[in-house]
This record gives structure tokens, sequence and C-alpha cells, in this order.
């Protein structure tokens, strides 16, 4: 089914704003939360982001689904998010590895979309007004009806979304040649790409559920630890917070990307916070105080580590202080934590450095995490 001859489709906000357009991908309803994404390339990593679970995508690239969909850039086991918004579809797909449409795939694993909207202004308005609940559908015509459903929703904030994105089992990702390291890492919602880039660098990777506890940890034989990425509040997740606060006791180095970053800092006593309208695309400039240098950094998070920037902090594993800050708005972007003699014990960011299709500026947080393991 072409997009331009699909059926018309209902987009309502929380606070009432209307959007018309046209469907594409799955036909139905769908609920969520409206966040906007400005990537203007990797739509296929971006919607099989475990963090985007329960949310509505809405891309700010006016043209979406050029180059199809493949087997290789899945970041995990399925699509993720709850909706899709996009200003115009491609009819025609052109890219040497894809095998189908994004339209079919989406149809395929149940996403509802909608084409044909003014992205422009749902961008502006939910910059002005902050993300909010959002309803789609192709079967309700009836504006006011679907927002009364769509007020109905639960809010993100205070959502624990962990339990409906993690592996049941654990799994092992080999390292790629001489296996110089093993790391536990707990899923929270992670990415293909993380366990990948490690497995590069001589990690042997055992990934977890997020139920697990110190003493799978320790089964693992694992030389450190990492918490991924997520989707949810990390105020609600008191059991990852639990269980970083024990890895920490136990002496273990600590890597965390995104909502493991949030994670440590909740463990070292930091609160956190949600944004207006977060942080989602892949352009978002990020300066690394330690060195000094700007990256350019891909990025999907609502809520943020309410950590000072002016200071250090002093915590019982030792001094905990902000190593990474957004140049956009100067919101916390990593944290590290130093022993008395000033070695790192742990770090996290809250960007990606696994980041596919790109920018890759961040790669070198890797190659970090292998020195603290080799400093331990």
């Amino acid at each position: 089914m072409e997009p331009r001859t699909a059926p018309p489709a209902l987009l309502v906000l929380e606070d009432g704003r209307v959007f018309r357009g046209v469907s594409f991908g799955a036909t139905g309803e769908t609920f969520g939360e409206a966040v906007f994404s400005t990537g203007m390339t990797g739509y296929q990593e971006t919607l099989t982001d475990p963090s985007y679970h329960r949310q509505v995508v809405v891309a700010t690239a006016p043209h979406i689904g050029n180059t199809g969909w493949n087997d290789e850039d899945d970041e995990s086991r399925r699509i993720w998010v709850a909706g899709y918004v996009v200003r115009d579809v491609s009819r025609v797909r052109s890219n040497w590895r894809s095998n189908r449409s994004l339209h079919e795939v989406l149809a395929e694993q149940g996403v509802v979309g909608i084409a044909e909207v003014d992205t422009r202004a749902l961008t502006r308005h939910l910059r002005e007004r902050g993300a909010m609940r959002v309803g789609i559908s192709t079967t309700e015509t009836d504006a006011d009806k679907l927002l009364a459903r769509v007020l109905e929703q639960p809010p993100m904030a205070g959502a624990n979304l962990v339990g409906d994105v993690t592996v049941e089992q654990p799994a092992v990702v080999p390292a790629e040649g001489e296996r110089r390291f093993t790391v536990a890492a707990v899923d929270l919602g992670i990415k293909d790409m993380t366990p990948t880039m490690m497995a590069r660098r001589g990690i042997e990777v055992h990934v977890l559920p997020g139920s697990s506890t110190l003493a799978d940890i320790r089964a693992t034989g694992a030389d450190g630890v990492f918490f991924s990425n997520g989707p949810g509040d990390p105020a609600a997740a008191g059991e990852a917070v639990a269980l970083l606060t024990e890895v920490l006791d136990a002496g273990l180095p600590y890597f965390g990307i995104c909502f493991g970053n949030q994670i440590f800092g909740r463990a070292l006593g930091f609160g956190t916070y949600k944004l207006t309208y977060g942080h989602r695309g892949i352009n978002q400039p990020v300066l690394d105080r330690r060195t000094g240098k700007v990256e350019i950094t891909a990025q999907n998070h609502g809520f943020a580590v309410d950590a000072p920037l002016d200071r250090d902090t002093d915590t019982r594993w030792g001094t905990a202080r902000v190593s990474h800050v957004c140049l956009n708005d100067d919101v916390v972007e990593g944290l590290e934590l130093l022993d008395g003699d000033g070695r790192l014990r742990g770090f996290s960011v809250q960007y990606h450095p696994e980041a596919a299709a790109g920018p890759h500026d961040s790669a070198y947080l890797f190659d970090r995490f292998v020195a603290m393991l080799e400093g331990n």
C-alpha cells in the first residue's frame, strides 16, 4: 500500500493540538509520549532502539524511507517505537543492502505511522510545550474522542520500563581475537552495537537481565560491569540503583551509557529530572571537560542527572564529578568517580559512543573503559 493512497490518519496531542495526515505502516491506533529526533539518517537504528519504548517519534528530517530496510542495521530484536510520524515517505528505496521498505516492516511489526504531517509545526510545538502524550489513529476520525483516550494513558514520568525491554536469559558475545577481559553488561535496554564495540577490543561480554544480582555478575568472572541505555524514568528504577550500589561497594570498575549514566548519578547520590523535550538526534555537541575536546554525539534521552558543574562531590567510594557537558544547554552528559589516588573507578556518559549510523567521535570511550580495566 503506497502511503499517498492510504486511508487518512489522525494525530492528537494531550493539549488538544490536532494534526491530520495519511496512514503508513500498520493501521489501527497507538499511544505514547511524543518526542522528536533530529537525525538526518539512521532511522532503522532509531526505530529498533529499546530506549524509544512507549514513545511516538517525530522525524524532523523531511524525507524518510529512501534507504529502505535491511537485515544488518537493527539495534535489537524488534522495533520499539510506539508510533512514527514523518513528513514524506519515500516511494522508492535505493540502497544496495535494502531488501524491503520501511512501510512493509512497520506493517509487519504492527507499528502505526502517520505521514503527510507538518512535522516542522509539530516539532516547534513540542519544543515550546514539551514532550507529551499523543495518540495516532486510522480508525478514529473524531479528535475529541481520541483526545479522551490520550488523557487516559500513563505519563513517562514515574514509568519503570526495564522489565519490558531486557533479555529474559543471559547471553554471551565472545571477544574478537584474544580475550583480554570479561564484562557483565546489565541489559536495561541495550543496543546490539554496544557489546560489538566491546568485543572488538577483546572483551567477552555477558549480557545479563535487568533483574540480575551481584552474585549473577560475579558468576561471570567479570573484570568490570556495564549498565546500558534504556527507557523510562530513572527515579523509578530502584532495583538498578541498588544493584549498582553493590557493584561499587564490591570495587568493580564501572561504565554506563545513557540510562546507565542516570543510574550511576542516582547511586552517587545525585537526583534526576525530566527534560522539557529531551535530546534526540545525531548532532548534539558535548564538551569532554577532561580533554577540552568537543564531540558531535548521538543522543536519546528525556531525563538527566542533576549534579553540580562547578565542584566535586565526595561519596563513600571517592570523588564524583561531571566529566562531560552539553554545549547547547549545560545538561550533564557524563560522570566519573575517582578514588583517593585519583584513579578512575567508574564513569558514564549520557550520549551514545556506540552510535550507528554515527557519528563516531566518542568511540574512544570504549578505549577508556579498557584502560580502566587494565589499571584494575
